[in-house]
C-alpha cells in the first residue's frame, strides 16, 4: 500500500484530464481551426458579506528551544537524518487561518487567488484554450474499490472551484458555519499574501514542526503514542477504507471547523489532520543533511526527484484524507510537498510573527 504519499494535485494535470474526458483529444486541422471562446470561470455562489469576520485571530507564544526534527520511521525517506534543530521564540496562530478572515484580506485588496485568474494558454499546451477555465482539485469520493496507484481515481479539477466554493459553484455552501472553517483552496501564493497583509509571514518547517510536538519527545503521533488515545479520535484524519468509503468515526467527513479537537500542550490546534499547511521551505529530500542547526530556512531552491521541473514548498501536517491505508503524514516528523500555484479542497494554513505590537 501506498502509506508515504504526499499527492498535490497539479492544475496542468487536472486540466488536461478534464480536456481528455470532454474532447477524447481530438485535433483539428489548420482549415478547421476557429477562433476559440473566452474562458469564464463560474461567478461565485456565496457573498463576502455573508463570511466575512473581523476577529483578530489569538496568537500563542511559543517559545524557542532545540528538539529533534524528522523521523526515523521507513515510510519517510525524506524526513531523514533526525537532527537537533534549535528555532527561536515565535508567535503562532492558535488555529488555521479561516474563511472568515481570508475574506477581510480580500475584501480589504481585492485580491484574486490563482485558482480564480485567467489560465494562460502558454503553461497548458495541447490543451484548447476554451477548456482552459479557472478552478481548482476537488476530492471525489469514487463509486467503488480503487487502485491507490492513481490519485486522479479520486482527485478532480472543477471549473469555478476556489477559496469561497471549495467544491465548485454547483456544491451547497453553508454560509452560516464557512467562517468558522479553515480556509483551503489557497496555494502557496495566495497564502503568503494574507500573511503579508496581515503583518505576518508563513512560518519555517523547523518552526512548525517544534510547535507541532508540543514539547513531546519521541512520540508516534504529535499528540502522543497512540492513533486512538483513550478510543476517542484527537484528529479529524480519514476513518474507513480509502478512498471509497470514509466511516466519518471522528465526526466529520470533510473540514472540521477550527477547535473541533484538542489542543496541544502550547495550546494549539489542528497541527495535525483537517488540512495541510503550508510552509516557507522549498522542498528538497535531501535537506536534512545539510540543514543548519539553528533557525534552519530551508534551501535555497527546490528539488522533487519525482517531479524535478516543479517548483514546490513544504506542506504540514496532514488533511481529513490522510488515512492508515494511504497517507500517514500526520505522524510526527513526516513531511508533505505541494507545487506552489495548486490549491485543493484539503490545503490551507496558518502563520507566525516574531514579535506581536
Amino acid at each position: 500500500m501506498n502509506f508515504n504519499k504526499s499527492y498535490s494535485p497539479l492544475k496542468a494535470g487536472f486540466i488536461f484530464c478534464l480536456v481528455l474526458s470532454i474532447t477524447g483529444c481530438q485535433k483539428k486541422s489548420a482549415n478547421e481551426a476557429q477562433e476559440p471562446e473566452k474562458a469564464i470561470a463560474p461567478k461565485p455562489s456565496v457573498n463576502l458579506n455573508q463570511v466575512a469576520d473581523t476577529a483578530k485571530t489569538k496568537m500563542v507564544w511559543i517559545k524557542g528551544g532545540t528538539f529533534q526534527m524528522g523521523s526515523d520511521e521507513p515510510e519517510f525517506p525524506d524526513a531523514k537524518p533526525v537532527h537537533a534543530v534549535t528555532v527561536d521564540g515565535i508567535w503562532m496562530d492558535e488555529h488555521e487561518v479561516t474563511y472568515g478572515q481570508y475574506a477581510e484580506f480580500v475584501k480589504a485588496t481585492n485580491y484574486k487567488t490563482v485558482a480564480e485568474r485567467a489560465l494562460n494558454p502558454a503553461d497548458y499546451p495541447g490543451v484548447p484554450a476554451d477548456k482552459l477555465v479557472p478552478g481548482s482539485a476537488v476530492f471525489s469520493t469514487p463509486a467503488q474499490k480503487v487502485s491507490l496507484d492513481n490519485p486522479l481515481q479520486w482527485w478532480q479539477y472543477i471549473p469555478g472551484a476556489n477559496w469561497l466554493q471549495p467544491q465548485g459553484p454547483d456544491a451547497h455552501t453553508d454560509t452560516k458555519n464557512l467562517k468558522k472553517l479553515p480556509v483551503v483552496q489557497v496555494s502557496y501564493e495566495d497564502a503568503l499574501a494574507y500573511a503579508r497583509w496581515a503583518g505576518k509571514r508563513l512560518p519555517t518547517e523547523a518552526e512548525w514542526e517544534y510547535a507541532a510536538r508540543g514539547g513531546k519527545e519521541k512520540q508516534k503521533y504529535y499528540w502522543g503514542s497512540e492513533l486512538k488515545p483513550g478510543n476517542k479520535w484527537v484528529a479529524n484524519i480519514y476513518q474507513g477504507n480509502f478512498p471509497d468509503k470514509n466511516t466519518g468515526e471522528d465526526g466529520f467527513l470533510g473540514v472540521a471547523p477550527i477547535k473541533s479537537f484538542p489542543a496541544n500542550a502550547y495550546g494549539l490546534y489542528d497541527m495535525e489532520g483537517n488540512v495541510w499547511e503550508w510552509c516557507s521551505d522549498f522542498y528538497r529530500p535531501d535537506y536534512y543533511r545539510q540543514s543548519p542547526a539553528k533557525n534552519p530556512p530551508g534551501p535555497a531552491d527546490s528539488y522533487d526527484p519525482e517531479e524535478p521541473n516543479v517548483v514546490k514548498r513544504v506542506q504540514r501536517g496532514g488533511s481529513f484524507l490522510c488515512s492508515d491505508q494511504y497517507c500517514i503524514r500526520y505522524k510526527a516528523g513526516s513531511r508533505g510537498k505541494g507545487e506552489v500555484t495548486s490549491s485543493s479542497d484539503n490545503l490551507g494554513f496558518r502563520c507566525v510573527r516574531d514579535k506581536v505590537n
